[in-house]
């Protein structure tokens, strides 16, 4: 049985539209619904926040994160 390669960037542009934690190189972290991504792994969040040893920093509306600063991406889970 050969099992299906799954490519990590087409996993998160079929993830467009639910929410995900973005952590940075430098340790803050995003939650947010993500609105789009670029094969950059450049990121469009809408209703963001910003986190910073796990308490809330900011608010924003819609936020642009850059594919170079990204450590990881992680796709919530909805209940």
């Amino acid at each position: 049985m050969s099992q299906a390669v799954k490519k990590p960037l087409t996993i998160l542009q079929k993830s467009i539209s639910k929410h995900v934690t973005i952590r940075l190189k430098n340790d803050v972290e995003y939650h947010g619904r993500m609105n789009n991504i670029d094969p950059y792994m450049n990121v469009i969040l809408s209703d963001a926040s910003e986190y910073s040893s796990g308490s809330v920093v900011a608010n924003f509306g819609k936020i642009v994160i850059r594919g170079n600063n990204v450590l990881f991406i992680k796709i919530e889970d909805t209940i």
